[in-house]
């Protein structure tokens, strides 16, 4: 049974991912209402005629969540009967199903009622947080071969500051990100690092949200690297702090990276696409980094 769960974790995983991806195809597309207000039919039909590219991504969206849900239930229940003696299987198993409902009831939400900008941004972001409960439950699962025995660790006070900065610092990038994209104003500075040729500064509403995302994208970025130094420095001997901050580093910069990209290229949807990726990885990350100073009994440097 353990294998069965083992695949079934990485599976809901993927699939999680999908769904992260999947919103953000839906808004970058402008597919929103690609069914109308109707939900959970289509134009009050099963499958709706004709069917629009937007009527496709939005049902193919809502197809993926409904699949995840499936999954998620699957595997909340079947790692509380397997590894639910792990102190953390049992409250990741509720939060994974708690964050997904809750995304699904905020996406029904906009479509039948509609939201504000403020709110629709706040839709990754808790789409983010339940693909990073899932996230953990399958590396607990994976635990079980006791291979890494994560209690051995000694996490300092600086590192675990960096890390529980960094991923609430994160969680508010993320949001700038996605009020970037729900405002339509991702391409209000076409230049980067500055907003125009002939203009440092915002100047309008716009403007001034798309350079607010690419000043706390910045400090992100620094942050980060700072934490990988220290890492560099103290971790060497701690394998997966070591290698788990260079992963995050180079994640951090692939997300840079594919976000002045993004600009660059008019929107391209891939790279688009790819930006919410790595974003999604990263916090998964800092996500095990927080799990793992959950466990640590003392403090050390």
């Amino acid at each position: 049974m353990y294998r069965v769960l083992k695949i079934l974790s990485v599976i809901t995983s993927i699939v999680m991912l999908f769904v992260l991806l999947g919103g953000a195809l839906v808004t970058k597309t402008g597919s929103g209402m690609g069914c109308g207000r109707s939900w959970p039919l289509c134009h009050g039909q099963i499958i709706p005629d004709p069917l629009t590219l937007e009527t496709v991504i939005e049902l193919s969206h809502r197809l993926v969540s409904g699949t995840a849900g499936i999954l998620v239930l699957a595997l909340s229940i079947l790692s509380w009967r397997l590894i639910g003696h792990k102190r953390e299987t049992k409250l990741l198993a509720i939060l994974s199903l708690f964050f997904l409902v809750l995304q699904a009831l905020i996406g029904a939400a906009a479509v039948v009622w509609g939201q504000s900008d403020a709110v629709l941004a706040l839709h990754f972001g808790i789409s983010l947080i339940s693909f990073a409960t899932v996230f953990l439950l399958t590396l607990l699962v994976f635990e079980v071969d006791r291979k890494f025995d994560a209690s051995t660790l000694k996490i300092g006070k600086t590192m675990r500051f960096h890390t529980i900065g960094i991923i609430v610092y994160s969680y508010i990038v993320v949001y700038t990100g996605a009020y970037v994209r729900h405002t339509g104003s991702s391409l209000a500075c076409p230049n980067v690092p500055f907003c125009t040729d002939d203009q440092l500064l915002p100047s309008n509403f716009h403007q001034l949200v798309q350079m607010g995302h690419r000043l706390a994208a910045s400090i992100i970025f620094i942050w980060i690297f700072i934490a990988l130094v220290h890492a560099i420095k103290h971790y060497k001997d701690q394998r997966i702090m070591y290698w788990g901050w260079i992963v995050a580093f180079i994640l951090v910069v692939l997300q840079a990276a594919s976000g002045m990209l993004v600009v660059y290229t008019n929107l391209n949807l891939s790279l688009a696409l790819m930006h919410a990726l790595f974003i999604s990885l990263l916090f998964g990350v800092l996500s095990y980094f927080v799990l793992l100073i959950s466990r640590q009994g003392k403090k050390v440097k």
